[in-house]
């Protein structure tokens, strides 16, 4: 049984969206841009820097607080991305049976 016109139509929309993905940046940073962090729609790490001038060595946790804050929200921004791009493609695959 082959694939009608529309799903293969819709599966190439699925497709380019999960390309797109790869190329949207969510970009956070914490404690005044002493940690930055990029992760891309599909909620992969793509950059994380570090500003020695704005971190207190002798405050450890602080950083590790940062790092965990903008990995927490850039994960959640992300996945916000993925789903808005997704979720029409995803009820019109489930329309057409797959």
């Amino acid at each position: 049984m082959g694939q009608t016109f529309d799903q293969m139509k819709m599966l190439n929309q699925l497709r380019k969206a999960q390309k797109e993905l790869k190329n949207e940046i969510v970009e956070v940073e914490a404690g005044d841009g002493a940690v930055v962090v990029q992760i891309n729609g599909e909620l992969k790490v793509k950059k994380v820097t570090i500003d020695p001038e704005k971190v207190d060595l002798d405050d450890i946790h602080e950083l590790e607080r940062w790092i965990e804050n903008c990995f927490r929200d850039g994960y959640a921004k992300a996945q916000e991305i993925a789903t808005d791009k997704m979720k029409p493609l995803m009820g019109a695959l489930g329309n057409i049976g797959l």
